[in-house]
């Protein structure tokens, strides 16, 4: 089948080299045009349009979907099948073009989790399994007929980056399967069904990243592996925003107050919360750059009754 590809991030690239090897006609791939990042604000590519000049297959970078040239060339390619994986919300002037529909790999099981951030809230809400769903995309963020599901177990000790990289390997696996039963005219499309507690997987925001020491310690290690790498959960020290990524918990009774900071200033840093203490592993204060924390208290020294809000 001739295809067309959709996708930006690192998620993607899995499924777009999944497919390029098993000898698919990757016509050309879609992604968001260079932008500048980091703090030289150098001119950055998407790990997908990297791949892309790798493999010697055409880049398309519109700034809007939308934009007649774009869509003239779409329309010019006569593509089977267009595919999307981590992209953004596609019009119905492009996902309507190919003979075959368009299909999207979502990392939950649907209807579960549609959002943006399917990963990251199935691990702060504290899930023990999640997984991958392919579907035809229509008018709503979605909500398309479903194509295949293939369930994952969360480890209790994943984060939002392990996870991510589970699911994407495992996912690509899925969407070939789905393409090929597409292209054999096998696949089953059923209709979401939905009971109305469905779970949610909005955009993150600064917000949602913020700890409240006064939450419970199963919550406060969801959150903080829910959101590691990236975009990190955070609190304030002495002022400053401090991201962490990795913690572990130790049960105890105490009468320290719920934030306090209680470190060696060697090897360990904790907070008091509840029910005992959260070990801060990996931290990473605003200006630096993120360390252990033995490396971290090396330069940093804490003063006396010092809270992490």
């Amino acid at each position: 089948m001739n295809i067309i590809f959709f996708g930006s991030p690192g998620f993607a690239v899995s499924s777009l080299e999944k497919l390029y090897d098993s000898a698919l006609n990757i016509q050309a791939v879609v992604t968001a045009p260079d932008r500048p990042s980091g703090r030289g604000l150098k001119i950055s590519k998407t790990e997908v349009k990297k791949f892309a000049e790798l493999k010697n297959i055409p880049v398309l970078q519109p700034e809007k979907l939308k934009n007649a040239e774009f869509l003239s060339k779409l329309k010019n390619y006569k593509s089977d099948l267009f595919i999307v994986v981590a992209f953004r919300m596609l019009p119905a002037e492009v996902w309507k073009i190919p003979r075959k529909g368009t299909i999207n790999l979502h990392a939950s099981l649907l209807p579960d989790y549609r959002g943006a951030a399917p990963i990251n809230w199935a691990i702060i809400n504290g899930e023990t399994k999640t997984g991958l769903t392919t579907f035809f995309i229509n008018e709503k963020i979605d909500t398309g007929d479903l194509l295949l599901k293939q369930e994952v177990e969360i480890n209790h000790l994943d984060t939002a980056g392990t996870l991510h990289d589970k699911l994407a390997v495992i996912g690509a696996d899925l969407l070939l399967k789905t393409v090929f039963q597409i292209e054999s005219n096998t696949f089953q499309a059923q209709a979401q069904l939905l009971k109305g507690n469905e779970k949610k997987a909005p955009k993150l925001n600064r917000s949602i990243c913020r700890i409240d020491w006064q939450k419970d310690a199963k919550d406060l290690f969801n959150q903080i592996r829910g959101l590691s790498p990236y975009p990190a959960a955070w609190a304030l020290l002495n002022g400053k925003v401090c991201k962490i990524y990795a913690i572990h918990f130790q049960p105890a009774s105490h009468s320290d107050p719920i934030g306090l900071i209680v470190s060696d200033n060697k090897s360990y840093l904790k907070v008091a919360v509840h029910e005992g203490y959260i070990y801060i592993n990996s931290l990473q204060i605003e200006g630096k750059k993120r360390l252990d924390v033995s490396e971290f208290l090396k330069g940093y020294t804490l003063t006396a009754n010092e809270i992490m809000r």
